[in-house]
């Protein structure tokens, strides 16, 4: 990985880290990323920057961007969405159900994933098809 904004990096190879710490940056990540993108549009005032926010991070909105990402994911992509579905978490959010909570955890691996492999322009543009078509 090549030094960033912040110059720390995981304390292992990313293949061998497991899909759940994946998810769990991936998820700080998306959020940066959407609160970028939503800093981006104007007159937002910071009462609708939150709902927007919370409407595109839930579990709910995450699984849904997974759905909806399917078909542009490569299949190196598609096996690390599979494992982070597979993973196990030990909890499930009370605002999502289970399939969703883990198709949730699934899209954060990927978005982790993507990010500490340095691969930041594919990140940018999932995370950019995801909220355009959840913005429809």
């Amino acid at each position: 990985m090549t030094e960033g904004w912040f110059p720390y990096e995981p304390s292992k190879p990313v293949k061998l880290i497991p899909p759940i710490v994946l998810a769990y940056i991936g998820d700080a990540i998306y959020e940066v990323a959407v609160r970028q993108y939503l800093i981006s549009l104007p007159n937002l005032k910071p009462n609708h920057l939150h709902k927007a926010a919370t409407g595109l991070v839930s579990a709910k909105a995450q699984s849904r961007i997974l759905g909806l990402l399917d078909s542009e994911l490569t299949d190196d992509e598609k096996n690390i969405v599979r494992q982070g579905r597979n993973a196990k978490s030990g909890s499930v959010p009370k605002n999502a159900d289970v399939l969703e909570y883990r198709h949730a955890t699934a899209f954060e691996c990927l978005v982790g994933y993507l990010y500490y492999t340095d691969q930041h322009d594919r990140l940018r543009e999932l995370i950019h098809i995801g909220i355009r078509q959840m913005q429809r």
